[in-house]
């Protein structure tokens, strides 16, 4: 196990997905550690990373103590997921992707959305991070810095990242998530296993909370050689963003096509 700090978390794993970024997570981890902030377990879950990169992650494995579980086939992020889920032994799971570096101040935040969670069973999810362009939109002030995400299909929810309660991005949820909300979705393409999970947790009465400086708590950067995920959804917002009567159109569209995809949805 990770060596007691200031800024231990007993009770949380760590819960990291990997794929072909062997030193975005040595980062990562290297961050950690020089923030004082540790856990009482680490798991790396890798989805089939190539042989150079595998053997990264268990040579680092002899520097910081952590798990290592996963599948040495490519399965998708849905895989990797459930196989970090099911390896987890504590109530709680913080999760970030590798390529995610933490701030010191990430350990304050850590500890006032563990103490919420731990005294109010009704949270489910705990955000720590959105990117930049495109913070949650309905928040309700809560305490502590944080804030309550609202939805609503309402047609004055005009912006369709009100979908987004549940995300990818690093998260504090308990170990007893896949109970309420169902194991994630698994097929090809990041983008449809989140918005799966993003209507299941809908469907289902999720609550969460988001941290209002969240600016201050991860830093999103990939290299030239460890690049992100494509998203082609994101590349058609950025064809469309330069022409402000087609971005407006395009955004409408897309509110109207999530509310029809989580209304039929089961």
């Amino acid at each position: 196990m990770t060596q007691i700090s200031e800024q231990h978390n007993p009770g949380v794993t760590l819960l990291i997905t990997h794929y072909n970024r062997s030193e975005s997570l040595k980062r990562l981890l290297y961050a950690l550690r020089e923030h004082d902030i540790s856990f009482e377990d680490i798991v790396v879950s890798d989805d089939g990373s190539k042989e150079e990169h595998f053997n990264a992650v268990k040579s680092l494995q002899e520097e910081i103590n952590f798990r290592l579980v996963g599948t040495r086939a490519n399965r998708g992020l849905g895989s990797t997921m459930n196989a970090g889920q099911d390896a987890v032994r504590t109530p709680f799971i913080l999760y970030t992707q590798d390529d995610f570096v933490p701030t010191r101040a990430l350990g304050r935040a850590i500890a006032e959305g563990l103490e919420i969670m731990k005294q109010e069973p009704e949270w489910d999810i705990v955000r720590f991070y959105a990117f930049p362009w495109a913070p949650y939109p309905y928040l309700k002030p809560y305490k502590k810095g944080f804030s309550e995400m609202m939805f609503s299909l309402a047609p004055w929810y005009f912006s369709h990242l009100k979908f987004y309660v549940y995300s990818d991005h690093p998260h504090l949820k308990r170990s007893s998530f896949p109970e309420k909300f169902g194991r994630y979705f698994e097929a090809p393409g990041v983008d449809r296993t989140e918005m799966a999970m993003c209507r299941s947790f809908l469907k289902n009465k999720g609550r969460g909370l988001f941290y209002n400086n969240f600016k201050d708590l991860f830093e999103h950067s990939n290299t030239e050689d460890e690049p992100g995920i494509f998203r082609p959804d994101k590349v058609k917002t950025k064809k469309f963003s330069d022409i402000k009567i087609l971005h407006r159109i395009y955004l409408k569209y897309k509110v109207l096509k999530e509310t029809i995809s989580y209304i039929l949805s089961k």
